[in-house]
């Protein structure tokens, strides 16, 4: 009798151990799936982040910000030493002209050979400023190209304002991938934008069953009484 016993309680114990251990792994497997939600919703946030300093980059560039004047300034800069050093070459032409009249005439061509040299600078100065704001230019139409495109809250609110019924996350990732073919939406970062959403009062919640469905926040108007109440206070 005591065999038997001692046998029915470790099965016992058996079973519960195992019935803990299969909650266990149920309960890990969700807050998996949660934290990895999280995580996309935060790299779609960081994503959106860089977009922005992308853009606001460019328009600093395009509005003329602090890298755009020193730059043409150091290119144009060299030109200057080679015309004050043309100058002393002259001086000593003329001292070496009062002993030696036949040496002067050599000297000339130096002087336009820098006069040459410094016009050659500037036009390179010309061309690299031309270049600059020309790439300047095809930076801000690509940016302001980029700054078209909705973000996943936006796209999320709009549709959610255009429906009549509650959705929930898989019906309206379904609806935006359809309407979106060129973005890759998913139904986890989907209902993870909703709830923060939520959060916010930007949007309702509702459950039926084990279904969520979700609705847009409408302001609710004031009862005729209210109103009339506010008139009578005025």
């Amino acid at each position: 009798m005591s065999e038997v016993s001692s046998n029915s309680h470790s099965t016992e114990l058996t079973s519960q151990y195992i019935a803990q251990v299969t909650g266990d792994l149920e309960r890990n497997a969700k807050e998996q799936d949660r934290v990895g939600a999280e995580i996309e919703a935060l790299q779609e946030q960081l994503r959106a982040l860089q977009h922005d300093h992308i853009v606001l980059v460019n328009m600093q560039d395009a509005l003329g910000g602090p890298d755009s004047t020193p730059g043409a300034e150091a290119a144009v800069a060299p030109s200057v030493p080679h015309q004050a050093s043309a100058e002393p070459k002259q001086s000593k032409g003329k001292k070496a002209a009062a002993t030696v009249a036949k040496k002067t005439a050599p000297k000339k061509p130096a002087a336009k050979a820098s006069s040459a040299k410094a016009s050659s600078a500037k036009a390179s100065s010309a061309k690299a400023s031309s270049a600059k704001a020309s790439s300047e230019k095809a930076s801000s139409v690509k940016a302001s190209t980029a700054a078209a495109k909705p973000t996943l809250v936006e796209l999320i609110r709009g549709h959610l304002e255009k429906q009549n019924e509650p959705r929930s996350a898989a019906e309206i990732t379904t609806a935006l991938t359809q309407a979106h073919p060129d973005r890759s939406v998913k139904t986890t970062v989907v209902r993870t934008t909703l709830e923060g959403l939520v959060a916010k009062s930007h949007a309702h919640r509702t459950k039926q069953g084990s279904s969520v469905f979700y609705t847009t926040a409408v302001t609710s108007e004031p009862a005729p009484a209210e109103l009339q109440q506010e008139a009578v206070s005025d």
